[in-house]
């Protein structure tokens, strides 16, 4: 984690403009940028667009570009550059040199985040694991290192030549290490994972892009317990809670980490244990902030990840859209987002602020899960009768009638696991 010291972190924040990226577009982005730097904790003093023809081998941005950002730097006392991009590593370390500050790009900004974030041992585990696959590139050290390796001063300390050869061992040597814990934690967590298919409960999966409203939405909808906050990766864990479904069942709902366009891929393998809980739901719920100007770019961008680790609609996995925040949308694009869910039926619109659209959601969530249940009919004897008990307990009873002779038939929707369990246990009740 970042130890602010007595000299604060002034950041000037950059987006590159390549191709043609509109205005409004690179506004966007820079904006986002600039918030991931806050999410970090820094003082934004300033951020900039960036328009790049040519991106230069050696230093990505042209001369001309690197005086005037130069003279930017001086205005504003800037120590900490923030580019919006993938650098390469002779590029980051070249404009560190001709602004004299320290430059981290959007991959190192992500990474810092989820290292500031992660709560759990498996978490730093993995944010650890994806930081030292990045600086191995570049050995230096990331932020959270540099006092603690080095005894450098402040953003600016980095390795010396001589170290160039022990640094690449010692990172080989963690990366070993980390590697091994985290086979470790997907041997633990394929175990959770196989007590949970056994179990009668079905686990529902939120997905999103970052600051969707995930986690407001498991707070309404579980006993919650999930930070909320209007923060880019505010929440980084996975959590699980029971989710009460209106005919009486339950399922399992898991909150996971909010994803974002240019993730990582080191974060994205990393995080692949954590993932794994996305791939192995019954039903992913994508929500998504349509008073997001970029929101069909980030749907896009979601779907990219979820495809990445085989999930997903393309997946052959079922997957609903909640549309959140629509309370803070025109309302002639909530009248547009009307008429779409009406057709399809697998999109609700929602507010997790004023719980606008919630008893329709769940509704709407019980009848996916519902389409993978078996329907039966049975007949259960007076002296059977703690099975009709257990089908209350399990089942949602469609129908029973109660004959003279003291015998009940009954129609029961069952999860497959139940009914499974149901004709192994008692194959009386199907005579």
């Amino acid at each position: 984690m970042i130890e602010i010291e007595s000299s604060p972190q002034l950041a000037l924040v950059l987006h590159p403009v390549l191709g043609r990226e509109g205005a409004e577009h690179a506004r966007l982005k820079l904006e986002e940028a600039a918030l991931l730097a806050d999410a970090l904790g820094v003082d934004v003093r300033n951020s900039l667009a960036v328009t790049v023809r040519d991106i230069k081998a050696n230093n990505y941005f042209g001369i001309g570009k690197i005086d005037e950002i130069s003279a930017l730097i001086a205005e504003h006392d800037i120590n900490l550059v923030v580019v919006n991009t993938a650098l390469a590593p002779i590029q980051q370390r070249n404009l560190e040199k001709l602004w004299d500050v320290k430059v981290i790009d959007r991959t190192g900004l992500i990474l810092e985040i989820f290292a500031l974030r992660a709560a759990t041992k498996e978490g730093r585990l993995q944010v650890e694991l994806a930081r030292l696959g990045y600086e191995r590139s570049r050995l230096v050290r990331t932020w959270t290192h540099l006092e603690r390796q080095r005894g450098g001063q402040g953003l600016m300390s980095g390795p010396g030549e001589t170290q160039i050869e022990s640094d690449r061992r010692m990172l080989a040597d963690k990366i070993g290490k980390l590697q091994g814990d985290l086979r470790q934690v997907r041997r633990t967590r394929a175990l959770q994972r196989t007590k949970r298919k056994r179990a009668p409960e079905r686990v529902v999966a939120l997905v999103g892009y970052t600051n969707a409203g995930k986690s407001s939405l498991f707070n309404r909808l579980t006993t919650g317990g999930v930070l909320e906050k209007d923060m880019l990766f505010a929440t980084l864990d996975t959590t699980h809670r029971i989710l009460p479904l209106p005919s009486g069942q339950n399922a399992v709902m898991s909150d996971t980490v909010g994803f974002i366009s240019d993730l990582p891929t080191d974060l994205v393998d990393a995080f692949r244990a954590t993932l794994e809980e996305v791939k192995e739901a019954d039903l992913l719920i994508h929500v998504r902030d349509m008073s997001d100007p970029l929101s069909e770019q980030h749907k896009l961008d979601v779907l990219k990840i979820l495809d990445s680790i085989d999930a997903g609609p393309n997946h052959e996995q079922a997957m609903i859209e909640v549309l959140n925040k629509v309370d803070l949308i025109s309302d002639e694009l909530k009248a547009s987002l009307t008429g779409n869910t009406k057709q399809k039926q697998r999109s609700f619109m929602i507010s997790c602020t004023k719980k606008m659209g919630l008893e329709a959601l769940l509704e709407g969530i019980e009848n996916e899960l519902s389409k993978a249940d078996h329907v039966v009919d049975v007949t259960i004897e007076p002296k059977d009768m703690q099975v009709r008990a257990w089908l209350y307990q399990h089942g949602n009873v469609l129908d029973e009638i109660i004959l003279e002779q003291g015998q009940c038939q009954m129609r029961v929707r069952l999860t497959q696991v139940d009914a499974g369990k149901l004709h192994t246990h008692h194959p009386q009740v199907f005579a």
